[in-house]
């Protein structure tokens, strides 16, 4: 029964694994998903708005 044990290892190991990974995406307190999502966007819409800046200045300079 060396095998039975294995898999229940293996579960326990797998639950584990799957609790670790929706803690990391708990919402902020006192925030809905909606708001979460928006607050994303946000971040996203910066983010690419310094990358932007930052190809067209190193195309300004002559750099790649």
């Amino acid at each position: 029964m060396t095998r039975g044990n294995a898999r229940e290892i293996a579960r326990e190991k797998n639950l584990k694994k799957q609790q670790s990974q929706k803690s990391g995406t708990a919402l902020p307190e006192g925030m809905t998903l909606a708001q979460k999502k928006i607050l994303d966007a946000e971040i996203m819409r910066q983010k690419q708005q310094k990358a932007l800046e930052a190809k067209q200045q190193s195309t300004a300079t002559g750099k790649k």
